[in-house]
């Protein structure tokens, strides 16, 4: 998402409503669930068509279904299953704002948005072994060091010298 460079909430809401279709679709993002976050690393993602969510907040909280539409204009998503009768009788889909959502199954039908999710889990998976990789050779420099000093801390009669 592009960088807000104000603090006034006034040109903040200004820069959201003026923001062009592809940086839209980045705000309307919503948490993964924590077993979605252990296993791909990443807190949040876009919201697509035929991800399955869990809404969190609101008067519908508990619900869960899938995004049956993603419009970028309002900045609202419409579920299965969250509807409204209206006096004529006619059944409406409920805007809900991605905020209030949780996405527990990520529909992964698209090779791209696939292929992404998999390329940023392995660079953190890469960058996990390398963290290990130089913890364990500090380790073993520290161990070595130790030896070094424990053979040099003896004094006469192999007791350790100092205070």
């Amino acid at each position: 998402m592009a960088r807000l460079s104000s603090v006034k909430p006034s040109r903040q809401r200004k820069a959201m409503y003026q923001a062009p279709q592809h940086v839209r679709r980045k705000m309307v993002s919503a948490h993964l669930s924590p077993e979605l976050r252990a296993r791909y690393f990443v807190r949040s993602l876009p919201l697509r068509k035929g991800d399955t969510v869990r809404i969190m907040r609101g008067a519908y909280a508990g619900i869960e279904g899938k995004v049956r539409s993603v419009d970028l204009k309002r900045f609202r998503v419409t579920v299965e299953g969250v509807t409204r009768e209206k006096a004529d009788g006619t059944t409406v889909f409920i805007p809900i704002h991605p905020s209030n959502l949780m996405i527990t199954k990520l529909d992964l039908s698209d090779k791209w948005r696939a292929s992404r999710l998999k390329a940023l889990t392995e660079t953190v998976l890469e960058a996990e072994r390398k963290e290990m990789a130089e913890e364990e050779a500090e380790k073993e420099v520290e161990k070595e060091v130790g030896e070094k000093t424990g053979e040099a801390g003896e004094g006469e009669g192999g007791k350790p010298s100092g205070g």
